[in-house]
């Protein structure tokens, strides 16, 4: 047994079965994937994958407890790598943090710059994506810590911690009607012009649609994007009015338009950091989480992480 074997096994099970995929993924050919699996059954005397000719098309009762063994196999053949890399090398290496455009952009600044000066050795990689990549990216070890508004919550085998609750805005060029629309602000009043927002599943996408939705309102979204400035920018251009993150607005910096607060509008909004159950942290890590989820001390995350359910 190998660990190329277990990786193949695990690929195949997290990329529903595609061989192409998996092997692209593991730098390979399909060939050797396919061979890599065949030579684990063969070992252990079971078949893990159902087939159809010469395509996988799912687990194998056998196959589905195989798979939680392997699972930890690897996290913990990652943890062991972790581990002797702290010893090696106290306060150096690589952090990697997947994180979604708007964090990455307002956020994560000033947690950074005070990261960078306790940690002067350890280089930063920031890795932008949408939600479900980050987690992906995450739960593969392709990044130690993921960061978004939405999503991470859902995935069983992270652990997020809330970091801090935003609210939303609405934006416009100064001089626009919906700024005297009257206040409070009303979701009727909104739906009666074109909107500017975040993608489908970015920055609190949900609970602006879960909004309208509930009012029974469907508003005219002709444009939407991952990224604040970007939106903001099209905002400017008069092309809708834009609903944006507390956060991503300054009104010394953003001259010539305007906000409006919208936090009676659409429901408040928890951003969260994740990392991977049962991985193993490097110190500069857990100081990395202790700046931005504020309150979590590294026993805390430390609990969290070995928690069996």
């Amino acid at each position: 047994m190998n660990f190329q074997q277990l990786r193949s096994v695990r690929e195949a099970a997290r990329r529903d079965f595609n061989l192409t995929e998996v092997a692209n993924a593991l730098f390979t050919s399909q060939p050797g994937v396919s061979r890599q699996i065949r030579e684990l059954e063969d070992e252990l005397g079971v078949v893990i994958f159902e087939r159809n000719g010469k395509r996988l098309t799912g687990l194998t009762p056998p196959g589905k407890g195989i798979l939680k063994i392997v699972e930890r196999l690897l996290v913990e053949a990652e943890n062991l790598q972790q581990a002797s890399a702290e010893f090696a090398a106290q306060d150096s290496g690589t952090l990697t943090v997947a994180v979604t455009h708007t964090q990455a952009r307002y956020a994560l600044p000033q947690v950074v710059q005070s990261f960078r000066n306790a940690y002067p050795e350890v280089r930063i990689a920031l890795q932008q994506s949408a939600p479900e990549h980050i987690a992906e990216w995450v739960l593969s070890g392709k990044a130690d810590i993921g960061i978004a508004t939405e999503g991470l919550s859902a995935f069983p085998d992270l652990v997020s911690f809330p970091c801090y609750r935003w609210s939303h805005l609405v934006v416009a060029p100064e001089g626009h009607p919906i700024m005297s629309s009257g206040t409070p602000l009303r979701l009727e009043d909104l739906a009666e012009y074109p909107l500017i927002t975040y993608d489908v599943g970015f920055t609190g996408r949900s609970h602006i649609d879960a909004a309208f939705r509930e009012a029974g309102l469907a508003p005219d979204i002709v444009l939407t994007a991952m990224d604040s400035d970007v939106i903001k920018q099209y905002v400017a251009l008069g092309m809708g009015v834009g609903i944006v993150a507390s956060m991503a607005f300054d009104h010394g910096r953003d001259k010539g338009m305007r906000a409006i607060e919208a936090s009676h509008l659409f429901a408040p909004n928890v951003t969260r950091l994740a990392v991977r159950k049962g991985s193993y942290l490097r110190a500069y890590a857990y100081h990395f989480i202790e700046r931005f989820a504020q309150g979590y001390t590294r026993s805390d995350i430390e609990k969290a992480l070995q928690a069996v359910e």
